[in-house]
C-alpha cells in the first residue's frame, strides 16, 4: 500500500472513530441500555426461551406472588432475539434522538416512569378484564412479560414534546397508530403495555414542557398532510399481516381476519395433534388443501391495496384516494358480513366474541369507517389526476384479466362437474374473487397440477394483476399537461417571460400557445375566471398578438380573462384593448452590477453578512437532488416548523412551498452554522431571455428558530455575490401582494382605497408591507405589477377567484382562523 493510500485509510478510520466517540458522548443512556439488554438476555437465557422466575411481570406474579420489583426488571430483560433486536434498534435511533432533545437525566426518568406505569396500568386492566371473564386476559395472564420496548416507547413519546413540529407529529401519529393497530389485532399483553406506556409518555411530555410557549394549533403543510394520511392508511392495513404472519391474534379485531381467512388452521392442528386419525383432522386437512394458498393470499389483499394506496396518497394522487376509500369501505362492509355470517353459522361464537370484547362489532366497523371519514375531510389534498390514457389502460388491463380468468375457470369447473351448468359454473367462479367470509374456502376437486392451482388461486391472481395495473396509474400524469408544461418551459427559455415567468411552470397551471408557437400564457381557471399569471411569454414584438389570442381562447370557453402580476411594460397593449388596470404589488429588483457591500447604504446588509462570517456560517449553493440527505431532512423539518407555528392557511399560487424546490432548474442557497445545523434556506428561480440565463428570482425563504440574527440578510447577500460571480445581470426579490411604495396609478380611486384597506387588514396576518420594507434593505428598483381586466363590474368575481387561487384547499376552520387573526 502506498503512503498516500495509507494516510487516506487512516484519515477515514479516524473520522469514523471520532463520529462514534461523539455519538457515545451524546447518547450515554441509549448506548448503555442497549449494552445492558444484550448482557441480561445472554445471562438469564431469555434469548433461548428461558423465563427465570422473578424477572417477568404478569397479574399472577404481582397479585398472587407479590413480586413487586418485576415491573422494573421486565423493562431490563429482552424475551427473545427478536425482542432484543427491536429494543436495541429503537434505543439507538429514536431513544437516542429523544435523549439528545431532553437530556440524559430526563430520558432516564421518562424510561422508568412510563415503563413502570405502563406495566402497572396494563396489569390492572388485564386483572380487571380477567375478573370479568374475558378470554384474552385469562389466556395471556398465564405467561410473563419481558419487554424493554415498553419503557423505550414511553420515553420516545415523552421526548416527542421537545421535537420540532415535523418530527413531533410523525412520531406521535405514526407511533400511536402502529401501537393501536397491534393492540386491536394482536391483543397480547406486550402490545397493551406498550400502548399504555406510550400514552403515559405523551402525558409526561406535555407536563415536562408545560412552561414552554407553544401554538394552540399546529398546522401541517399540504405535503406533510399527505404523508401523515398515507402513513395512517398503511399502518391500519397492517392488521391482517400482524395476525396472519405473527400468529398472535387475540385482540378485538382479530376475529375479522379469522373470518376473512376462512380456514381454522389452529383448530385443524389441535385436532390432528390429539388424534392423527380423527374425522376432524382428516376433514380439516382436506379443506385446507382445497383452499390452498389462495385463502392466505386473499387475506393479504387489503394489506397490499392499502400499501399501494398509501404510496399514491403520498404523491397526492386522486386515484389512490379512491382506492383507499374503496378498500376501507369494503373492509367495513366485510366486517359487518363477518359478524352476520358467523352468527348464522355459529350463533354461540358471536355471543362469545361480544362477551370477550364488548362493542367489538361496532369497534371493528368504526376503524375503516374512521379512515374513510378522514380521507373525505382531506380530499382536497389529493387532486393530482392521472391521464385519460392511463385510466383507459388500467380499465382495459383489469377487464381483459377478469374475462380471461373467469372464462378459464368456468371451463375447468364445467369440465370436472358431474352436472355442468353455465350459471352454477359462473357463480362458483365469481365467488373465487371474493374473500372467504363470503365464498366457501374450497371443496375437494379432481383437478391436479396447474389446473388445480389456477382454479384454487384465481381470485388472488386477479387481485395481483389489479395491484400491478394500479402502479402505472398512480405514476401517470396527463400526457397533454406534461407535454404542455415542457413546451412552456422551452418557450420560457427561448423568448422572454420576465423575472416572474417561471411561476407559470408550477403545478396547477395550464398553458395556452399561439398557433405559430411564438407566444404562450400560463393560467389557471377558478370559478370561470381565467387568471393568467405573470407576463405573456413571448418576444416584445409578439405581445399584442399573444394577448389577443389568449382573449379569444377564453371567449371560446366562456371564461373571463384577467392578467395578474403583470409588469407595466404591457400597459400599452391592454390600453389599446380598452382594458383597465390596478397596481396590485411591487417587485423589488436588484441590478447585480450595482450590488456592493461597501458604503453607508449597504450597512444593514453588510453588518449581518460580516457577523455570519465571524460566527463561522458557511453557504451551500445546490439543488434539491444534489442536497445531502442530512440537510434535506433539516430543510423539511425547518419548513414544517415554520408552517406549524402559524394558525393561518398556507398560501399558494404565486407563493412557493417545498414542492416547488424539487424543480431541477431551481437552485438553493443554504446558510449552515458552524455546528452543521441548517440556519436558513432560500430558493432561486431562473430568469431566461432568448436562451440565456440572465438572473434569478427569490421565492422560498425560511429561517430556523435560534438562528443568528440577520441570517436571511446573510443568505441573500451570499446568493447575490454568488450570482454576480456567475456573470448574471439581475436578482429579483419578487413582489409583495397588496404592498407598494408609490401610488398605484389606478383609474379608480375607490378601488385603490379598497385595496389599501385590504392590505392594512391583512398585514397582521401575512405581513406583506413588512416584507416589502425588509426587501428595501437591498436598495432595489421598484417595478409595479398590475392586474389587467376588462370591466369594473367583474372585480368582485375576480377578487374571489384570486383569493381562491391563493387558498385553494383552505377549510372553513382555516378561514375562521384567518378571520380571528385579522380581528385580533
Amino acid at each position: 500500500m502506498s503512503e498516500s493510500a495509507a494516510k487516506t485509510t487512516a484519515g477515514t478510520a479516524g473520522a469514523v472513530l471520532r463520529r462514534i466517540g461523539r455519538y457515545l458522548r451524546q447518547h450515554p443512556f441509549a448506548v448503555s441500555l442497549s449494552a445492558l439488554l444484550v448482557i441480561t438476555g445472554l445471562s438469564f437465557g431469555t434469548l433461548w426461551g428461558q423465563h427465570p422466575a422473578g424477572l417477568g411481570v404478569s397479574p399472577l406474579v404481582l397479585g398472587r406472588e407479590r413480586q413487586w420489583w418485576t415491573p422494573l426488571t421486565a423493562l431490563l430483560v429482552p424475551n427473545s432475539w427478536g425482542g432484543l433486536l427491536l429494543a436495541v434498534l429503537l434505543a439507538l435511533t429514536l431513544l437516542a434522538y429523544a435523549e439528545r432533545l431532553m437530556g440524559t437525566l430526563r430520558v432516564v426518568i421518562a424510561f422508568l416512569v412510563t415503563g413502570v406505569l405502563g406495566v402497572l396500568l396494563g396489569v390492572g386492566i388485564q386483572s380487571l378484564a380477567w375478573s370479568w371473564g374475558q378470554v384474552w386476559a385469562r389466556v395471556d395472564s398465564r405467561g410473563v412479560v419481558f419487554d424493554p420496548s415498553i419503557g423505550i416507547l414511553g420515553a420516545i413519546l415523552a421526548g416527542s414534546a421537545y421535537a420540532p413540529a415535523l418530527y413531533r407529529r410523525r412520531i406521535r401519529l405514526i407511533g400511536l397508530s402502529l401501537l393501536t393497530t397491534f393492540t386491536l389485532y394482536g391483543g397480547d399483553a406486550d402490545s397493551v403495555y406498550r400502548l399504555l406506556a406510550a400514552l403515559t409518555g405523551l402525558l409526561l411530555g406535555v407536563i415536562l414542557t408545560s412552561g414552554t410557549a407553544r401554538p394552540k394549533v399546529y398546522r401541517s403543510s399540504y405535503g406533510e398532510t399527505r404523508t401523515l394520511i398515507a402513513a395512517i392508511v398503511a399502518v391500519t392495513g397492517l392488521g391482517p399481516l400482524i395476525v396472519l404472519i405473527t400468529g398472535v391474534g387475540i385482540g378485538p379485531l382479530a376475529p375479522v381476519v379469522a373470518g376473512l381467512r376462512g380456514v381454522d388452521i389452529s383448530g385443524i392442528t389441535d385436532a390432528c395433534a390429539q388424534n392423527n386419525a380423527s374425522a376432524h383432522c382428516v376433514a380439516g386437512v382436506t379443506t385446507a388443501v382445497a383452499a390452498g394458498t389462495g385463502v392466505v393470499l386473499m387475506s393479504m389483499v387489503p394489506l397490499l391495496l392499502s400499501l399501494i394506496a398509501a404510496w399514491g396518497l403520498r404523491s397526492g394522487r386522486r386515484a389512490a384516494w379512491f382506492l383507499a376509500i374503496g378498500v376501507n369501505a369494503v373492509m367495513a362492509l366485510l366486517t359487518g358480513l363477518s359478524v352476520v355470517v358467523r352468527s348464522l353459522k355459529e350463533p354461540t361464537d358471536v355471543v362469545e366474541i361480544d362477551r370477550q370484547f364488548p362493542g367489538f362489532s361496532v369497534l371493528a366497523i368504526l376503524v375503516p369507517v374512521g379512515i374513510c371519514i378522514l380521507l373525505a375531510i382531506t380530499h382536497r389534498r389529493f387532486a393530482v389526476r392521472a391521464s385519460r390514457r392511463a385510466v383507459r389502460q388500467f380499465a382495459l388491463t383489469i377487464g381483459i384479466a377478469f374475462v380471461a380468468l373467469v372464462t378459464t375457470n368456468m371451463i375447468l369447473v364445467m369440465a370436472v362437474s358431474h352436472s355442468p351448468s353455465f350459471w352454477s359454473a359462473l357463480l362458483t367462479t365469481l365467488r373465487r374473487f371474493l374473500p372467504t367470509i363470503i365464498s366457501h374456502p374450497g371443496s375437494h376437486t379432481p383437478l391436479t397440477g396447474i389446473a388445480l392451482v389456477l382454479h384454487r388461486d384465481i381470485g388472488a391472481l386477479f387481485w395481483l394483476v389489479f395491484a400491478i395495473a394500479l402502479l402505472p396509474l398512480l405514476r401517470a400524469r396527463s400526457r397533454r399537461t406534461a407535454d404542455e408544461a415542457e413546451r412552456f418551459r422551452t418557450q420560457l427559455r427561448e423568448t422572454d417571460g420576465g423575472t416572474l415567468g417561471f411561476l407559470g411552470t408550477w403545478e396547477g397551471n395550464e398553458h395556452w400557445f399561439t398557433r405559430d408557437g411564438r407566444g404562450a400564457v400560463a393560467y389557471r381557471v377558478v370559478n370561470d375566471i381565467a387568471i393568467a399569471v405573470g407576463d405573456p411569454v413571448c418576444t416584445p414584438g409578439d405581445a399584442a398578438q399573444t394577448v389577443r389570442g389568449f382573449l379569444d381562447f377564453c371567449d371560446a370557453n366562456a371564461w373571463t380573462p384577467v392578467f395578474y402580476s403583470t409588469h407595466e411594460e404591457f400597459l400599452p397593449t391592454f390600453r389599446d384593448l380598452g382594458w383597465r388596470s390596478i397596481s396590485v404589488a411591487e417587485e423589488t429588483v436588484v441590478p447585480l452590477d450595482r450590488f456592493e457591500l461597501t458604503g453607508k447604504v449597504w450597512t444593514k446588509v453588510r453588518q449581518p453578512y460580516n457577523r455570519g462570517q465571524r460566527d463561522g456560517l458557511t453557504t451551500l449553493w445546490t439543488t434539491w437532488e444534489k442536497m445531502p440527505a442530512g440537510l434535506l431532512a433539516q430543510l423539511e423539518a425547518l419548513s414544517e416548523q415554520w408552517i406549524a407555528e402559524k394558525a393561518l392557511p398556507e398560501m399558494r399560487f404565486t407563493l412557493g412551498g417545498v414542492d416547488e424546490l424539487r424543480d431541477p432548474d431551481v437552485e438553493l442557497l443554504l446558510a449552515i452554522g458552524a455546528d452543521g445545523e441548517l440556519q436558513a434556506v432560500t430558493s432561486w428561480m431562473p430568469v431566461w431571455r432568448e436562451g440565456e440565463l440572465i438572473g434569478r428570482t427569490l421565492d422560498f425563504m425560511r429561517r430556523a428558530d435560534g438562528a443568528m440574527p440577520g441570517v436571511m440578510e446573510f443568505a441573500i447577500a451570499s446568493a447575490a455575490l454568488h450570482m454576480k460571480d456567475q456573470g448574471l445581470a439581475v436578482m429579483s426579490l419578487s413582489g409583495a401582494p397588496l404592498a407598494q411604495t408609490v401610488d398605484g396609478g389606478s383609474e379608480s380611486d375607490t378601488i385603490m382605497r379598497l385595496l389599501g384597506w385590504l392590505g392594512r387588514v391583512l398585514e397582521p396576518a401575512y405581513g406583506f408591507a413588512s416584507l416589502l420594507r425588509y426587501k428595501g434593505k437591498f436598495n432595489p428598483e421598484y417595478r409595479p405589477m398590475h392586474l389587467f381586466y376588462a370591466d369594473n363590474g367583474q372585480l368582485p368575481a375576480i377578487g374571489l377567484a384570486i383569493g381562491r387561487a391563493y387558498l385553494p384547499d383552505a377549510s372553513p376552520a382555516e378561514y375562521l382562523a384567518l378571520a380571528r387573526s385579522l380581528a385580533g
